[in-house]
């Protein structure tokens, strides 16, 4: 879950036109032991904000109105308080640069003006410091539509974690229930019904993982109203929220899966409200006291509390969509944002999946078989496993496992198939019936699997 344990925010420079932008012409990095100096040569003046996370530690900067060019590399960094720079191009010509970091730093920025021949230069000073750092989050910054994106290791059940470690817990909600149906297709199959399937098999899917555990907001057939979902995935200390939903569509010839996030605008009516509740305003920014702060201040931390909430939910949105496109249509490349009521808590990523449209004849036939339902449950696991891989907080299981420590087994249950367990591990079929000394794919109820140690990305043969 995220918490904002407290604020490191710089907003700087007015300048430059809205329409204007700006390119960097060079990265330069000079170190002083305790300090290390980032300097962007840009073609024209920008405005910028800075903040900083922690578990990692990491500084984000955020540049408006400002192309990469091609010129953001790691060069020159190694002796230095960084340990890497990655970068992400986001709409609107946004430029999210993220420095991963070895130790704490309080970072200060400004804007230089041309001068000697000198190009507009922004100019970043991380000075390193023992004290706790304020950050405004603690989920990774840069979404995956980075250069990079991380690939994805099998997580390997450690028997001997430290107690004080915990699992990663998603909250799973089935959408509609009881006297809300939802959407219904052609054939008659309630949107409801379809959900609930798909979500208990995701929560199985989950709850078979070390180091993640699911909660489900709805089990059976009955209705919960949308604030209240919310709150019992806060109650059951969800680290994320995923509303699972079967889209539907006056043309019937609409299909694709889909996925969404909460708009920015959604996210600033819910900051009022939250100030309107003042016993509930501390938990949401990460137990600062609301009592002592003025009115704006008060807004501007509620409403970074929830942008760095939005900013994780568009990691995770990302991240779901991609395994999604494996499996099926998509009906977009790209995550919405939108102002559904179910995805306004302002401290837990909260995603909304549009798993397909119940409402074209073929998908519902789809949706309706346990075979498509399982796909669409192993891609949602899969890209929840992308984005804890970057995400898992300190305190959990997952933080301290990201590698392979030791061969792991699996006894197969009732229903298991073999390639259903190499997609679970992210190992090859290849590789699972070789170190099992499998002829065949058939599996009995009972028999022990060795998981490969050293998997392959891919589940194929």
């Amino acid at each position: 879950m995220l918490a904002l344990c407290a604020l490191s925010l710089l907003t700087l420079s007015s300048v430059g036109s809205a329409t204007t932008i700006a390119k960097i012409n060079d990265l330069r990095i000079a170190d002083r032991k305790t300090e290390t100096r980032v300097v962007f040569d840009l073609t024209s003046p920008v405005k910028h904000s800075i903040f900083v996370l922690k578990n990692p530690n990491r500084v984000v900067l955020d540049i408006d109105q400002c192309d990469a060019n091609g010129r953001l590399n790691a060069k020159h960094v190694r002796g230095t308080l960084i340990k890497d720079i990655r970068y992400a191009q986001k709409s609107n010509k946004k430029l999210r640069v993220v420095f991963d970091l070895n130790s704490t730093v309080s970072p200060k920025s400004f804007l230089l003006p041309p001068q000697s021949g000198k190009s507009y230069r922004l100019v970043i000073d991380l000075s390193a410091n023992s004290k706790p750092t304020l950050v405004a989050g603690q989920g990774k910054t840069n979404s995956t539509t980075e250069t990079q994106k991380p690939r994805v290791e099998p997580v390997v059940a450690m028997k001997d974690a430290p107690a004080s470690l915990r699992d990663f817990v998603i909250a799973i909600d089935a959408g509609h229930g009881g006297k809300d149906p939802g959407a219904i297709g052609r054939g008659g199959t309630f949107e409801k019904d379809i959900v609930l399937a798909i979500s208990k098999r995701l929560k199985k899917l989950i709850d078979e993982e070390p180091g993640m555990k699911a909660v489900m907001i709805r089990n059976g057939d009955f209705f919960i109203p949308l604030r209240s979902r919310i709150k019992r995935a806060s109650q059951l200390n969800a680290d994320v929220f995923l509303s699972i939903h079967a889209d539907a569509a006056v043309d019937r010839r609409a299909k694709g899966s889909s996925v969404y996030v909460l708009s920015q605008h959604g996210a600033t009516s819910e900051a009022a409200r939250i100030l309107a509740q003042r016993e509930n305003a501390a938990d949401k920014v990460g137990g600062v006291s609301l009592d002592d702060k003025d009115d704006v201040l008060k807004s501007v931390l509620v409403d970074l509390s929830q942008t760095a909430t939005i900013d994780a939910s568009i990691d995770l949105a990302e991240d779901i969509l991609g395994e999604l496109a494996k499996v099926g249509n998509i009906l977009r490349n790209n995550v919405e944002q939108a102002g559904f009521a179910v995805l306004k808590s302002p401290d837990i990523p909260s995603v909304l999946v549009e798993t397909a449209f119940i409402s074209n004849p073929a998908e519902e036939k789809r949706l309706k078989t346990s075979q498509h339902q399982q796909k669409l449950a192993i891609a949602i696991l899969r890209g929840l496993r992308v984005y804890i891989k970057d995400h898992a907080p300190a305190n959990a299981i997952l933080a301290s496992t990201q590698t392979p420590i030791s061969p792991t087994q699996y006894t197969i249950k009732r229903g298991d198939t073999l390639s259903g367990i190499a997609v679970r591990y992210q190992v090859s079929l290849r590789d699972l019936r070789k170190i099992n000394g499998l002829r065949s794919d058939l599996l009995k109820v009972g028999q022990v699997l060795t998981i490969p140690t050293s998997p392959k990305v891919t589940a194929g043969t």
